[in-house]
């Protein structure tokens, strides 16, 4: 008998042009009084911060804005958010931006009801409580952290980013407005949509996939095979960009619920290493990680092929159309170029092999495996 599978996802979703607007109203319509936007620089300066708050100060909500969100949110990060929503007595969290503004923020709320450090919840559900109503408006058609139960955080003394994974990090409201991506520079868009197709593709191969992950995670393997590119290329292609956002939001139920695997257990080690951006490591292991595990989800791997359009149905198939995306959305193909360094190897597989994403890889490798697919990608 299989074992009880659950699914997780939040309580309301908003797709489209508009939803913005809406996002406001229902915030208001929750009955919250006081709120906390969390963000980074960038969405300050590009406007979309200021925008947000007038919306909710047009409908008498008292607003502050902590802004300090760096790309791999830090411990740091969600310290001083903590500090900003006691002395502001927030009951509610709007978070804007991409993966790194909705983790800090997960963060924050977590530790808003929860106390203690942010480390103490490393790990499958470690939490007692709820967090603090989140509302999450997503600029980026990559992370899905506006709808997962999914935050990753960066330890700055020991240069790893912490996998928490826990299902009151579950946003209540999450927002994809494409009107919020249109700007998105190409690399950043190639760079997240790489890792949208990275999580399709995990979830598939999972451990922990049942029917209803498949068909989300298939689903999204052919949206971003097909609306990728055409986003990378013209930013302001609307259609591709709302087809982007929904690609990314189906591959996020997926991998909510099937999990991961090695590439982002070894991607998160890259990134808290070396400072890299998520989706560009993603992007870059994908195929070598798929490559070792191929041994076993070969059948799997030629589903992938096929919805991504490649000309064999086949797990070679698949690895070689990935390898070809990515060159030809001018993402690097070896970590030599990002500055990664094979004397780092043997702690980067050690910390690897600890991450909460490798339980659910199709196959366990070895320590000396770890480092020979490293090997592989450099």
């Amino acid at each position: 008998m299989s074992s009880v599978s659950a699914f997780y996802i939040p309580f309301f979703n908003l797709f489209g042009k508009g939803s913005l607007v809406e996002a406001a109203n229902q915030i208001k319509n929750a009955g919250y009084k006081n709120i906390l936007i969390v963000t980074d620089p960038g969405i300050i300066k590009i406007g979309l911060c200021k925008r947000v708050q007038d919306l909710l100060e047009e409908r008498d909500l008292k607003v502050a804005v902590y802004s300090n969100v760096q790309p791999n949110p830090t411990v740091s990060n969600v310290d001083g958010g903590v500090k900003v929503v006691r002395e502001q007595n927030s009951d509610a969290i709007v978070s804007i931006g991409g993966g790194s503004a909705h983790d800090c923020a997960k963060g924050v709320a977590l530790l808003a009801t929860n106390g203690g450090k942010i480390q103490d919840y490393e790990g499958l559900d470690k939490s007692k409580k709820p967090q603090l109503p989140l509302i999450a408006i997503n600029t980026t058609a990559g992370t899905a952290s506006e709808m997962t139960r999914f935050s990753i955080i960066t330890e700055e003394t020991r240069h790893i980013k912490m996998a928490i994974v826990d299902k009151n990090l579950t946003p209540l409201i999450s927002v994809n407005d494409p009107e919020t991506m249109y700007g998105l520079p190409a690399g950043l868009t190639a760079a997240t949509g790489m890792d949208a197709l990275t999580h399709a593709v995990e979830s598939y191969v999972s451990t922990q996939a049942n029917p209803i992950t498949d068909a989300c995670a298939l689903k999204a393997t052919e949206l971003i095979a097909k609306f990728l590119e055409r986003a990378v290329k013209n930013g302001k292609d609307e259609e591709a960009r709302e087809m982007m956002a929904y690609a990314e939001f189906l591959a996020g139920m997926a991998f909510n619920n099937a999990s991961l695997g090695y590439v982002h257990a070894m991607a998160h080690q890259l990134g808290g290493f070396y400072n890299i951006p998520h989706g560009v490591c993603n992007a870059v292991l994908l195929p070598h990680v798929q490559r070792f595990n191929s041994k076993v989800v070969s059948a799997r791997l030629g589903d992938i092929a096929k919805h991504l359009g490649a000309s064999e149905h086949t797990a070679e198939g698949a690895i070689q159309f990935i390898k070809d995306l990515v060159t030809r959305i001018n993402i690097p193909t070896h970590l030599e170029q990002l500055g990664a360094k094979r004397e780092d190897f043997d702690i980067l597989a050690t910390n690897a092999m600890k991450d909460a994403c490798a339980v659910t890889n199709p196959i366990q490798p070895t320590h000396e495996e770890v480092k020979q697919i490293f090997e592989w990608a450099f």
